[in-house]
């Protein structure tokens, strides 16, 4: 523990000096309290309310996506669904702030620090699709929106099996535009004309894709 601090020579001046090693302490204090954010807190559903970490290729969307995308999970729910989102962090957390009795949510996450919220807080690990608790049954979402943490074949296919078994149907699915193909395959689902964004510029041109008429428009 640092506990090295300087005083001022001058005989008026009181003022504690923190010494460099205890102010880098503190920063990294502060640095890791943002990585825990207060779940009585009145923002904890707030988009970034939880910083990004790019070790696990999380990259939030931009309110306003994440905006239309609740919207639209709860329109295709109706009232009284169910809506799982599947490594969707951003939508869950505003779905939480719009959703009143609307629906009910679950959030399949594999990063444990949005366990802050509380029994919505499914562990989540995409390269085990189908390792999910026992009370998570088949079929049991009216929408399942989904965004594979990784451009790669390999985890939109596990993706995409959580995603069928999780669904009674309806598929929202979010990921780049060089998946269009194999996400047609995997699970049905054709591009929309909305274009999600999100906080920071991705280098990938990223698309939304849905199995359903949905309010976020045909590609044409």
């Amino acid at each position: 523990m640092v506990t090295i601090c300087e005083m001022s020579d001058s005989d008026d001046d009181d003022v504690l000096q923190l010494s460099s090693h205890t102010l880098a302490a503190l920063q990294e204090f502060y640095a890791e309290q943002k990585q825990h954010p207060d779940p009585s807190g009145d923002d904890k559903y707030n988009i970034g309310v939880i910083e990004e970490n790019w070790q696990l290729s999380q990259f939030w969307y931009s309110q306003e996506t994440a905006l239309r995308l609740a919207k639209e999970a709860i329109a295709a729910a109706g009232e009284g669904g169910r809506v799982a989102c599947v490594s969707t962090p951003s939508v869950y957390q505003k779905l939480r702030e719009l959703r009143g009795e609307l629906v009910s949510v679950c959030l399949f996450e594999f990063d444990r620090r949005f366990a802050v919220y509380g029994e919505d807080f499914i562990f989540y690990d995409y390269s085990h699709p189908l390792d999910l608790p026992g009370d998570v049954a088949a079929h049991s979402f009216d929408v399942v929106i989904a965004d594979p943490p990784y451009l790669s074949a390999d985890c939109l296919q596990k993706t995409a099996e959580t995603v069928r078994y999780l669904t009674r149907g309806k598929i929202l699915l979010c990921t780049g535009a060089v998946m269009e193909e194999e996400a047609a395959r995997l699970l049905g689902v054709t591009p929309c004309s909305f274009l999600p964004t999100h906080r920071r510029v991705l280098a990938n041109e990223f698309r939304c894709y849905a199995n359903y008429d949905s309010g976020l428009g045909h590609d044409v």
